[in-house]
């Protein structure tokens, strides 16, 4: 709990969704729909891009 309270709820629940969305591609990947998981798996990467992206912007404004 701590841990949340550290990072924050909303970046948590990103995570979470990364989390989700690797899953979810793997699932379609190894089910045979290659593409539609290829393309799924690029959305954690961005994802978490935009998270460290808006966490700089966030600590240079301080």
């Amino acid at each position: 709990m701590n841990f949340i309270k550290k990072l924050g709820s909303g970046n948590f629940l990103m995570l979470l969704l990364c989390v989700l969305i690797i899953f979810l591609a793997e699932y379609l990947f190894l089910t045979g729909e290659k593409l539609h998981g290829i393309f799924l798996g690029l959305w954690a990467p961005t994802l978490l891009g935009l998270m460290i992206y808006i966490k700089l912007v966030k600590d240079e404004r301080k």
